[in-house]
Order: structure tokens, then sequence, then C-alpha cells
């Protein structure tokens, strides 16, 4: 993967599989470190299955023999001398948790946050996407909730919507 905010997509895709309804992506940045979680409420995964699922000829799914998304993730994280974290719980959810040092010659791109944040909360109207951004200095929240209830009847999918979210979202995180 080639920045962030694609393993964003990759990890989010595996919490809407997983029957999420809520999905936090949470993005914590401070002079040093750069922590990226993401939350969900889904089916969650047996002890086992964590263990298993960043080894990239393991994968749950029948259409193919590998799933490469958790193994990347962990990989470019632990390549900028970072961490990454699994905690699952079977009924309960997951929390995928990577700490990036983000001043690591090693360290990926963003991308397209907004982009990539605004595409899953207008493709999936029904599950409440939280993104949070921090800073040292400042704290940016927005949630599918929070829009769709200013939005009223306007649809979360309208492209002129799809491209506020989008544009506040790459403002607040600059």
């Amino acid at each position: 993967m080639k920045d962030l905010s694609l393993h964003i997509m990759d990890i989010v895709q595996n919490s809407i599989t997983a029957g999420s309804d809520t999905i936090i992506v949470s993005i914590d940045k401070n002079s040093e470190e750069f922590l990226l979680q993401i939350i969900d409420n889904g089916k969650g995964m047996s002890e086992e299955t964590v263990k298993r699922v960043t080894d990239p000829y393991y994968t749950s799914r029948t259409t193919r023999k590998v799933g490469l998304g958790i193994p990347l993730l962990k990989q470019n994280a632990e390549r900028t001398n970072g961490t990454f974290n699994i905690h699952s719980v079977i009924n309960e959810g997951t929390t995928i948790s990577a700490k990036f040092m983000h001043t690591n010659i090693d360290m990926l791109p963003l991308g397209d946050i907004g982009g990539v944040i605004s595409l899953c909360m207008s493709s999936n109207p029904d599950i409440n996407f939280i993104f949070k951004f921090k800073t040292n200095d400042d704290i940016f929240e927005i949630s599918t909730n929070e829009i769709k209830e200013v939005l009223e009847d306007v649809p979360i999918s309208d492209p002129q919507v799809i491209s506020y979210i989008k544009n506040i979202i790459n403002e607040n995180i600059k």
C-alpha cells in the first residue's frame, strides 16, 4: 500500500464485512509518533484468528488464498520502528492499533484521508463512521450520525455532501 489512507480503507472494509454498525477511525499525531486506531463493534475474532491474521498466507475469505491488508499495515508500522496490535473479542468487536514514528524515513504519506472517510460514509449510510484527528494542539471529530442530523432530508451520498465532507476533513488534518 502506497499510503495510510489505503490501509484505512482496507481495514474499514474488514470492519464492514464483520457486520459493524459503528466504526471509529482515530489518528493521533504528536511530534514523534503517529497512532492509527480503527475500532469496530463487529463480530470480532477468536484468539486463534488474531494470532494468525498477521500471516499474509492466512485469510478467512474463500475468494483468494492470501490476506495482505493487516500484514502490510503491521510491516509498515514496524518498518518505522513503530508497533502494531490487535485486540478482538467475539461478538464485541476489534481494535487495530498501528503506531508509526513519523520522523522515520520509511513513514508512508497520509494520502487522501478525506476522500477515504467521505467515501466510507457516503457508501455505507447505515454505519456510523466516527473520524477523530488529534494533534498536540487540536482535536477534530466528525461522524456520520452528526452529519445526517444536520442534513435532515439530504442524503449523505449527495455529491455536494461528499465533496464537503472530504474538504472539511482535509482542511482540519493539515
